[in-house]
C-alpha cells in the first residue's frame, strides 16, 4: 500500500518595488531566498518613489531629491516592459538592473537601462519609455494598487499575501528592511515570523535605528 502526501499550496506573494532604493533591493533578494524555502510564488509589480513624493519634494533633502529625478525612468521603463512583454519580465529586469545600481554602482542613466535590457533579451528600444510619460497611466495605477494597501505614510517595498479567511482582504505591509539580507534558514524563519505578526488585525509597527549602510555581501 503506497501513500502520498499532496505538496503544499503555494502561497501567492505580490511585491512591490522601486528599483533605485537599495533597502528594496536587500528585501527582494531575501525575497527569493525564502522562495528557496517556503511554498511562495511571487509576482512583482512596479512601485515609485518618485510617485509617492512629487507632491512633496520641498520637504526632502537636496540628495534625494536627485534620486527622485533619476528614478523616473527606471519605473517607467519596467513598466513599459511588463504592459508589452508581460508581468512575468520584471523579475530578471528588476535582477538586472538592481545588480548594475546597488551591486556594480553604475549610474542611473540610458547607457545602465540599454544594458539590462540587452542582458535580458528585450529590446533596447524600450529604454525611450523612460524619457516619456506614455506609461504613466499604467504606472501610477500600479503604484496605487500597492500603496492603498498599506497608506501614504511607507514607501517602498510592499508585500502582500492573501488574508486568513476567504474573501478577507490581503495581509499587506511595508519591508522588511533587512541589512544584510537574511539566507536559507534564516531567510525562511524571517518569513514565518513576518507573516505571523503582519497577519495579527492589531499590529502596526515594529521597528529600530538602521545603524549601517546597505550591505549587499
Amino acid at each position: 500500500m503506497h501513500t502520498s502526501t499532496s505538496p503544499e499550496p503555494s502561497t501567492p506573494v505580490d511585491f512591490w518595488f522601486d528599483p533605485v532604493c537599495p533597502w528594496t533591493w536587500l528585501t527582494s533578494r531575501w525575497m527569493l531566498e525564502v522562495a528557496r524555502t517556503r511554498p511562495v510564488k511571487v509576482s512583482w509589480h512596479v512601485m515609485s518613489l518618485s510617485v509617492l513624493n512629487e507632491n512633496r519634494l520641498d520637504e526632502l533633502p537636496e540628495h534625494i531629491r536627485i534620486l527622485m529625478g533619476e528614478a523616473w525612468a527606471p519605473v517607467r521603463v519596467l513598466t513599459a516592459a511588463a504592459a508589452i512583454h508581460g508581468p512575468e519580465v520584471l523579475e530578471t529586469l528588476y535582477t538586472a538592473l538592481g545588480t548594475r545600481y546597488h551591486l556594480q554602482q553604475q549610474p542611473k542613466d540610458r547607457a545602465t537601462l540599454v544594458a539590462a535590457l540587452r542582458e535580458t533579451g528585450l529590446p533596447v528600444d524600450l529604454a525611450d519609455a523612460g524619457d516619456t510619460d506614455r506609461y504613466d497611466e499604467e504606472l501610477r495605477a500600479s503604484h496605487h494598487r500597492g500603496i492603498t494597501l498599506v497608506g501614504q505614510d511607507v514607501g517602498s517595498p510592499i508585500l502582500a499575501v492573501p488574508g486568513q479567511e476567504a474573501g478577507s482582504d490581503p495581509v499587506a505591509f511595508f519591508g522588511p528592511v533587512v541589512n544584510p539580507t537574511p539566507k536559507g534558514d534564516d531567510a525562511a524563519r524571517l518569513w514565518d515570523g513576518v507573516l505571523a505578526v503582519a497577519s495579527t488585525p492589531s499590529f502596526y509597527e515594529l521597528k529600530r535605528t538602521c545603524t549601517s549602510a546597505p550591505d549587499f555581501g
